[in-house]
């Protein structure tokens, strides 16, 4: 929390103006600490509870909503009787943005070469396990950062040590299943925006 709260402060001190400014006052008024993650555990519970109703009666359908206020509200506030909630919310959520900018950049640059047709469109499993993998060592990341190591310290020096050569055998299973995957032959060859782009269709 300390270093989210010195790189506010050092972004409204270095040119940040009135924006880093503002944010360094919700910072300290507890807003990212406190207020968003209340209220994101509360819309959450709220969400799910009022999803499946188990408090209404059969006569009238809304009559559980204030019991499932009760609950997201008694819940929301428990969650943030210590700091865990708020320190795994600070380490998460820059983290997702990132994912995020990082999947944004490869549907770009991917879209060149992203298959038209459904078949052989193999550009969205590629995307799939890329973006399980980026998931994954989000959350890893995330609950390493508040000494969560999932699996003990044997798990986490067995990831650390061989993790590049596990996502790389997982990368060559997966270009081998589809280089050895027996083509339809009723479905259209393989095209791309690319080589439309290019007149080779």
């Amino acid at each position: 929390m300390m270093d989210g709260v010195t790189f506010l402060a050092s972004y409204g001190y270095f040119g940040g103006g009135a924006l880093g400014d503002l944010f360094a006052q919700w910072e300290s008024a507890g807003i990212f600490a406190y207020a968003l993650p209340f209220l994101l555990i509360f819309a959450l519970v709220y969400g799910l509870l009022t999803k499946i109703n188990i408090f209404a009666s059969k006569t009238d359908p809304n009559s559980g909503k204030g019991p499932n206020v009760m609950i997201a509200l008694a819940v929301a506030f428990m969650a943030l009787q210590f700091d865990i909630v708020s320190m795994f919310f600070s380490e998460l959520f820059p983290r997702f943005g990132v994912a995020l900018s990082i999947i944004l950049v490869i549907l770009i640059l991917g879209g060149l070469f992203m298959p038209t047709n459904r078949e052989n469109n193999w550009f969205m499993v590629a995307l799939a396990i890329v973006v399980l993998i980026i998931v994954g060592t989000v959350i890893w990341n995330s609950l390493g950062a508040l000494g969560w190591g999932i699996g003990g310290p044997g798990l986490s020096y067995f990831w650390d040590r061989y993790s590049a050569i596990i996502i790389f055998a997982v990368l060559i299973i997966g270009v081998i299943a589809i280089t050895i995957r027996k083509p339809n032959p009723s479905s259209p060859r393989f095209s791309n925006m690319l080589s439309r782009a290019l007149g080779e269709d």
